[in-house]
């Protein structure tokens, strides 16, 4: 229908899978015999060639549900500076992203990831991004369903397969079992949450179809529910069909009105749900009760597992940015401390599960956990940011530095400040998240006398959950200068409580370490987040 945008002329001509066919001759080639509709197909690879780095690509790399090993992570951090600039970033899809990447390298590359068993494969353009999952999956008490088995398995169905390599556009995919509602699931294309249903006299425990959320242009679109309760063993079956009627009724005209939501809207929750129950041929089961609290969690601090004597420790990585070698020194963290696993999470943080109580004392006076630590401030905690300008040709600002800048500054004037969430996107396309913050910050330049200045419009009470609201745009073109004296005097007014009453919750920072012979001593911390175990 209509006229066809450059992309799908593109798609049209070639399929992006089959790329990877002329990787190693681009390699011998050089980057700048690529064309410039392969340069977008090798997007299909999770090869971007950056307008700010030319002849330099970065590399998204797919990591489900942000599950990895130690030795996954030296590979990536061998491939970090070996190949690339030493960084490493963890994006806001629990994937990481390398930079600085020469097309001669890539071969090598590949090959490296695919010992380990990590690919890049449908992380750009119209594809199934990286499927989200809680990072502390199988972890949490809480837990009654642990999703992990359902990214996998629907991971390993998508990737490589061609039924799925040709969406109207990008497809984010979310699915949970955690309480604590630590995702933004509202702002997926399609997303299952943490659901009972009772079925022929038992409590079932599966999962509520959510569809249609996102971000970016148009701004933040809240999930519909679709009044769909999923058992875990059919979550590839009903998922690969909605991502179908996508693939086959969705808009393939104005780039900026592809995605699902605009799907969802035109036909309406009922019409949708009624086209699924047709390509399943099978009856739909209405929605059951929603399982996820009105609490939030990053899962970073010390944790009590459902095993027994075990802890996970969740690590704050400042706006999710960190050297190679540093990275690598927590994968031996985890080797020693743990059983090797690491997880990212969504939140610019880092998971180290599997931590048994006679080991946790020492892993938490490692130097390292003194740099990112389990016990960040408010401030800090909830600290989220794109990439920036650095990296980004839609970036206006360069958003890390300055989020941490504003951050620090904030840290030293609103010590007892609740816990607060901050995220930045350095360009409508949201990538840092900023509508679903308690405080969102979008980046822009702006005039100031004779010179241009960087500056943000301020949002405020975004957020997802089972009360999902819209963020509210409150001042705009502040400049990056003045941001910390202005968010001084307004975030003690608009704390999370204060913009979404959560009834009898009292937030209280404690987390004093008082050593006695040297013994530490585990208990429940009733300060920032009450499920944290404390060390007195």
């Amino acid at each position: 229908k209509g006229i066809m945008n450059k992309i799908e002329i593109l798609k049209s001509e070639r399929d992006g899978l089959e790329i990877k066919d002329d990787i190693a001759r681009f390699a011998k080639e050089g980057w700048e015999s690529i064309s410039e509709g392969d340069i977008q197909r090798l997007k299909w690879y999770g090869l971007f060639l950056r307008n700010p780095t030319p002849g330099f690509f970065m590399q998204r790399v797919r990591i489900p549900n942000g599950h990895c090993f130690s030795h996954q992570v030296k590979a990536l951090c061998n491939i970090a500076n070996n190949f690339g600039n030493g960084i490493i970033d963890i994006t806001t899809r629990q994937q990481v992203q390398l930079r600085n990447l020469k097309i001669d390298d890539v071969p090598k590359i590949f090959e490296i990831q695919e010992e380990v068993g990590l690919t890049s494969i449908q992380t750009g353009l119209d594809n199934i991004r990286n499927i989200m999952g809680c990072p502390v999956a199988g972890l949490s008490p809480k837990e009654k369903v642990d999703a992990y088995s359902q990214v996998k398995a629907l991971t390993e169905y998508i990737s490589g397969n061609p039924e799925f390599s040709n969406l109207p556009r990008k497809f984010n995919i979310a699915i949970t079992g955690c309480a604590d509602d630590c995702l933004h699931a509202e702002t997926q294309d399609l997303a299952l949450v943490p659901a009972v249903q009772e079925l022929a006299g038992n409590s079932v425990y599966g999962f509520n179809i959510l569809v249609g959320g996102k971000l970016g242009s148009g701004g933040y679109r809240i999930a519909s529910p679709l009044n769909v309760f999923v058992m875990p063993k059919d979550v590839v079956t009903i998922c690969s069909a909605i991502i179908i009627l996508f693939r086959d009724h969705g808009s393939r005209e104005v780039r900026s009105k592809n995605r699902l939501a605009f799907l969802v809207d035109e036909w309406g929750e009922e019409k949708f749900r009624t086209a699924l129950q047709e390509k399943l041929n099978a009856p739909l089961i209405p929605a059951g009760v929603d399982l996820r609290s009105n609490e939030k969690s990053e899962h970073i601090g010390v944790y009590r597992q459902k095993q027994a004597s075990m802890n996970y420790v969740g690590l704050k990585i400042p706006v999710g940015r960190i050297h190679a070698d540093k990275l690598e020194s927590v994968a031996r963290m985890a080797e020693k401390y743990g059983n090797g696993e690491i997880r990212f999470s969504h939140s610019s943080s880092l998971i180290i599960p599997n931590v048994p109580d006679q080991k946790l004392g020492d892993l938490l006076e490692e130097p390292l956990v003194k740099e990112f630590t389990y016990h960040p401030s408010s401030v800090m905690r909830g600290l989220v940011s794109c990439v920036g300008m650095d990296y980004c040709h839609l970036a206006t600002i360069e958003t890390k530095s300055r989020a941490l800048q504003v951050a620090a500054e904030l840290e030293g004037k609103l010590p007892d400040t609740a816990p607060i969430t901050m995220h930045w996107s350095g360009c409508p396309a949201s990538c840092g998240n900023h509508l679903v913050a308690d405080i969102g910050l979008l980046g822009k330049k702006i005039k100031q006398g004779k010179e241009v200045v960087d500056a943000v419009d301020v949002y405020m009470g975004g957020r997802t959950g089972i009360d999902p609201k819209l963020a509210v745009k409150v001042m705009e073109n502040v400049p990056c200068d003045e941001l910390a004296k202005v968010l001084e005097f307004v975030v003690p007014y608009h704390t999370r409580e204060k913009m979404h009453p959560i009834k009898g919750k009292k937030y209280k920072r404690n987390w004093k370490k008082t050593p006695s012979n040297n013994t530490k001593r585990l208990s429940i911390n009733e300060g920032a987040d009450k499920d944290a175990v404390k060390l007195n």
